[in-house]
């Protein structure tokens, strides 16, 4: 018992570290790829919802930040933005903010 205890713990501890390294370029499309139901490919939403594409990193990550806190009322996106660490939020915030309007 002892034993397994100690290798859950031992896992999870490489799980923490390897998240806080930046994520690779495939992780990271698919990541934003979940993003594109409400904000459109790319991050060009249709009509009536936000484009992520183009805005500021600082201003996106601010905005997720703030649904995963609470802090900005949401219907859906309180939820998901749980669902992400801050570094990844991070590096969410950063890919949008580098594609095209």
């Amino acid at each position: 018992m002892k034993t397994w205890i100690a290798g859950a713990l031992a896992l999870a501890a490489g799980l923490g570290v390897a998240q806080a390294q930046p994520a690779d370029a495939v992780q990271l499309r698919s990541w934003a790829a979940a993003c594109a139901n409400c904000h459109g490919t790319h991050g060009v939403a249709e009509k009536g919802m936000e484009s992520l594409a183009g805005q500021k990193q600082d201003e996106l990550l601010k905005k997720l930040l703030d649904f995963k806190t609470g802090r900005k009322p949401a219907t859906l996106m309180h939820q998901i933005a749980k669902g992400y660490s801050d570094e990844q939020l991070q590096q969410l915030a950063g890919y949008f903010a580098a594609l095209k309007k």
